[in-house]
């Protein structure tokens, strides 16, 4: 099966309590083709300028993703710099440069329009719906969003999702599209739209998967060091969508193991700045943290004492 991902790829500038990267690889596509290509084949839509290196390019062929759609256009490349305090799931935005993003219309080869799954980052509605107008007939298609476009074109956002199979959103975005406080009732709303399944990710506390009658919560991997969770985000949206298309069903045991890979995969993007960590895994590696998981969350059933 094919999966291909529209979105970012950036230049990142990051400073937290444990260090500081300046320039260092980023963006919303970029952490989820690496996230995913440990499971599945990638196919890679976005725009990078005439200054990104070839190596990264070259780092991502040799992950098995596709880089046909990575359009090189003269310019230089998106650029991000932010900030987080001691509240990791909080970054505090200081420059953003679109550059060549900002003319950036997703153009789909040939083969990714029969994509079998699509994951439409984060980026604006109006691209994400062009993108749904050249996919054919793919079996599953899932967005992310953020306050920005939940503020400025919630109609449009709302068009999108009305599309879409599967939301991955953050747990404050749920809350403000949906116009609920309660995060349970927040999901119900967002599947009301269109999405059959709803994954809201907590960021230290994990992720919150329902679907149908399923309510399914992960907890994050409990890590001694974090460095940066910047794209930790789009690695768990990664990780998720890599192992249910690499299963090839979506039954209520495959979203609970991939709601839980994705935790996994999480964990080891925010280990280190930028892909550090990622470049660094291998399948046993995985596997081993997934039984660690597995070890983390398992208990036995209650044994009630006689009244």
């Amino acid at each position: 099966m094919s999966l291909l991902v529209v979105g970012s790829v950036a230049f990142d500038s990051v400073e937290t309590p444990f260090g500081k990267a300046d320039e260092a690889i980023g963006g919303s596509a970029m952490f989820f083709s690496t996230s995913a290509s440990y499971f599945e084949e990638v196919q890679l839509v976005a725009v990078v300028g005439d200054d990104f290196p070839e190596k990264e390019i070259d780092f991502l062929k040799s992950r098995n993703v596709d880089c046909e759609g990575l359009h090189r256009v003269e310019g230089k490349t998106f650029r991000w710099e932010g900030k987080y305090g001691f509240d990791l799931n909080e970054a505090i935005t200081l420059d953003t440069q679109l550059n060549v993003f900002g003319d950036f219309h997703p153009r789909l080869p040939q083969d990714y329009c029969d994509a079998d799954a699509v994951f439409l980052a984060n980026i604006d509605p109006d691209l994400q719906l062009e993108v749904l107008d050249q996919v054919r007939d793919p079996k599953l298609v899932a967005c992310d969003t953020m306050n920005f476009w939940i503020d400025s074109k919630p109609e449009r956002l709302e068009l999108v999702f009305s599309r879409v199979d599967m939301v991955i959103i953050n747990e404050s975005e749920a809350r403000k599209i949906a116009d609920k406080a309660n995060v349970v009732q927040a999901a119900r709303e967002i599947q009301k739209m269109g999405p059959r399944h709803v994954v809201i990710k907590r960021g230290e506390y994990g992720a919150l998967c329902f679907s149908d009658d399923l309510i399914f919560f992960a907890p994050a991997y409990p890590l001694e060091s974090v460095f940066d969770p910047t794209g930790a985000g789009d690695t768990f949206a990664g990780g998720l969508l890599g192992y249910l298309v690499g299963q090839g069903s979506i039954r209520p045991r495959d979203l609970r193991q991939a709601t839980v890979v994705g935790c996994v995969m999480a964990s080891f993007c925010v280990e280190d700045f930028s892909l550090e960590a990622m470049r660094k895994l291998d399948y046993d590696i995985i596997k081993r943290r997934f039984e660690k998981f597995q070890r983390l969350v398992s208990f036995e059933p209650l044994e009630l004492l006689d009244q």
